[in-house]
């Protein structure tokens, strides 16, 4: 029998978090220890088990095959306590800590400005939100919900769709003047296009020229990792981005944006879901609350 005064669980997370995050440092920092004590945690459980799960001869970490075996099943491990203590919150009181990932864009535009509401009406929650446009694996992260713009691939998590907005190119008027108001999908080669500095499902600009699809793949001095970053390029006048409509609706009303090419525009959306584990239906009440609080109050295009 296991020696009760042995937080296995709690060694296990640890574990896993300098395996993924690379070091025992990066480890530290996530829990807010020290790395010596990381490092001594690990050596503890090398002596519990009777094996060394990582070699330190070498500046980069690197796991055993006792260290990779012991990974992989403590991944597993791990995500079958979080489910449980999901399933054992589903008919209870929402309260607990909810992590939510989302776009850096809807995070400013939908989700930041549902925040007070919702805790106000969930006073046990707590709410760890991060905004990044990276995909991020639910189960390593420890993610509840996920907010993903665009086509959603093949997976086991769960999808509740939340709406879809339409895209449109749009710059400064300052750039515009500067450069011409592009009067045909050919003249964007001679302008400066903004991008993603990620791979996205659709990597081109799709536009509709005479009839037949076109894409245009924007080429350009400056790219960056969300939607906001191009946005205040764009504003700052450096060129053209193509982005979602009601990230650029008030910059367009108040003038300090223009959408060009409409005439070219395909029309095409992006779904926009919130993302979940959560098969058979089981979800803590912390996670339905939150998605039926997102259903309620996000109105897209």
């Amino acid at each position: 029998m296991a020696r009760l005064d042995v937080n296995r669980s709690g060694e296990m997370e640890v574990f896993v978090k300098v395996v993924d995050l690379g070091g025992f440092s990066a480890a530290a920092r996530a829990f807010r220890m020290t790395p010596s004590a990381v490092s001594k945690l690990v050596a503890r459980l090398e002596g519990r088990l009777g094996a060394r799960l990582v070699n330190r001869s070498t500046r980069k970490l690197q796991l055993t095959p006792e260290g990779v075996t012991f990974y992989e099943r403590s991944v597993r491990v791990l995500a079958d306590l979080e489910e449980a203590e999901r399933g054992a919150a589903t008919s209870t009181t929402p309260r607990g800590l909810l992590r939510v990932n989302a776009s850096v864009p809807f995070g400013r535009h939908f989700l930041l400005p549902l925040v007070p509401e919702f805790l106000a009406r969930h006073p046990a929650v707590c709410l760890d939100l991060v905004l990044t446009d990276a995909v991020v694996d639910l189960l390593e992260e420890r993610t509840d919900v996920a907010i993903r713009s665009g086509p959603l691939k093949s997976s086991d998590l769960v999808a509740r769709k939340l709406g879809e907005t339409r895209m449109v190119i749009v710059g400064a008027p300052a750039y515009l003047k500067r450069a011409g108001t592009p009067a045909t999908p050919r003249e964007l080669a001679r302008h400066n296009l903004l991008r993603f500095g990620y791979a996205r499902a659709v990597e081109g600009w799709p536009l509709v020229e005479r009839g037949a699809p076109i894409t245009v793949m924007p080429r350009g001095n400056a790219h960056a990792s969300d939607g906001e970053a191009l946005r205040q390029l764009a504003l700052g006048g450096l060129g053209l981005a193509r982005l979602a409509a009601f990230q650029v609706k008030e910059d367009m009303a108040a003038g300090r944006l223009v959408a060009v090419l409409e005439d070219f525009n395909p029309g095409d959306t992006e779904p926009i879901h919130a993302v979940f584990l959560g098969a058979g239906g089981q979800l803590p009440a912390r996670v339905r609350a939150f998605l039926d609080h997102l259903a309620a109050k996000v109105r897209l295009d």
